[in-house]
């Protein structure tokens, strides 16, 4: 029977030899720090096998075990060791395998590339997983940064054509007047149509700056729908005159809105400046309008032009987009088309409100449609 003196003394017997060869250990970790995870897992291990069997030969020692049975015991316990380490080997080897996979996996998102999930242990497959999830959205951020960049370009490369078109315009204008014509009349009155393009062109780049760069504000108020498109219509006038086409309007009467009339008569215009720049010569364009269920306005420019294709409806309203052939002047006709800028000005705007456009195909042609919040 043992006595509780006898425990006291294996307790602390065990307890001094783990301790010992524990220290030992953490000093060869200490001195070999940027080991790899599988040297210090096995160091640590083998520590602890050391221990179990250095304390078990001293406490049998400490008890006067036979020569025989402690030689059993020895042999016992190295054999569990050996077996032990070797088991803790084929792990560290698979353990290096995953973690070169990962890092090879690491390496090809660096370049860019797309990684799947691997399967293997739980928290390397968890990083896997994390790593594959995160190299899909590095490359859609990737291809959305190339398409802004390759947008910008041509952007640019729009906005400078538009600008040296009027004043090559002027140009040409100014060297005839040089020349001393019969009768100038004329060529100042091309020569105010080129200024009045470019103060358009440059007026719609200034909208637009401040609708992205945050110094954008709305002063609004409760004004009627068909007094704002009442004044748009007017405004627009001449340009529905030059192309023969006529503007109607439907359900418009009665319709009170939230809104900054300033800034909303801008979207109006230019929705009824782009559906009279693209309806076909005498026809006509329709201003609509109603309340939906949920009390927000609904209204809507429809022209008779072909549309857009349905593929690029959602890059209507994108800075810089311009139409396909479907929606350009007709052959014959001067361009008309700005720099891309009016319709995502629209977009600015109506979302500037808390409203948003959209665009479809219509049965009797295309339409553009904007969504306003319900008034308080």
């Amino acid at each position: 029977m043992l006595t509780a003196g006898d425990l006291g003394l294996i307790f602390f017997t065990t307890l001094a030899c783990t301790a010992v060869v524990m220290l030992v250990a953490v000093g060869v970790s200490r001195l070999n720090r940027h080991g790899t995870l599988a040297f210090h897992l096995a160091t640590m291990l083998a520590a602890a096998l050391i221990g179990v069997a250095g304390s078990t030969w001293a406490v049998a020692r400490e008890m006067l075990f036979p020569a025989h049975e402690l030689t059993v015991l020895l042999w016992i316990l190295g054999a569990a060791i050996l077996m032990s380490l070797a088991g803790v080997w084929f792990v560290s080897v698979a353990g290096r395998r995953a973690a070169a996979a990962l890092q090879a996996s690491l390496s090809r998102v660096a370049r860019g590339e797309v990684v799947r999930p691997a399967a293997g242990w739980k928290e390397f497959a968890e990083l896997s997983a994390q790593l594959a999830t995160t190299s899909e959205q590095l490359a859609a951020a990737r291809r959305h940064l190339e398409q802004v960049d390759a947008d910008r370009r041509e952007f640019f490369a729009w906005i400078s054509h538009d600008l040296r078109t009027p004043l090559a315009g002027m140009r040409v204008l100014a060297e005839a007047l040089e020349d001393g014509p019969a009768d100038p009349t004329g060529y100042v009155r091309q020569m105010q149509a080129q200024v009045d393009n470019m103060a358009r062109l440059v007026d719609d780049l200034f909208e637009l700056s401040r609708l992205r760069s945050g110094g954008f504000r709305l002063t609004c108020e409760s004004v009627a729908l068909l007094d704002i498109v009442s004044d748009a219509v007017a405004d627009v006038r001449e340009l529905a005159r030059a192309r023969d086409v006529r503007i109607t309007h439907t359900g418009i009467e009665g319709h009170l809105l939230w809104a900054d009339p300033h800034e909303f008569s801008r979207v109006v215009v230019n929705l009824l400046t782009n559906a009279i720049r693209h309806s076909p010569i005498g026809s006509t364009v329709v201003v609509a309008a109603r309340r939906e269920a949920d009390g927000r306005l609904l209204m809507s420019v429809l022209d008779r032009g072909a549309g857009v294709a349905p593929e690029d409806l959602g890059r209507m309203f994108e800075v810089g987009w311009r139409a396909n052939d479907a929606r350009t002047a007709p052959a014959g006709r001067q361009a008309t088309g700005g720099g891309g800028l009016g319709l995502a000005i629209v977009r600015g705007i109506v979302e500037a409100h808390g409203g948003e456009v959209t665009a479809e195909h219509a049965p009797e042609g295309f339409e553009l449609c904007v969504t306003m919040p319900a008034p308080a």
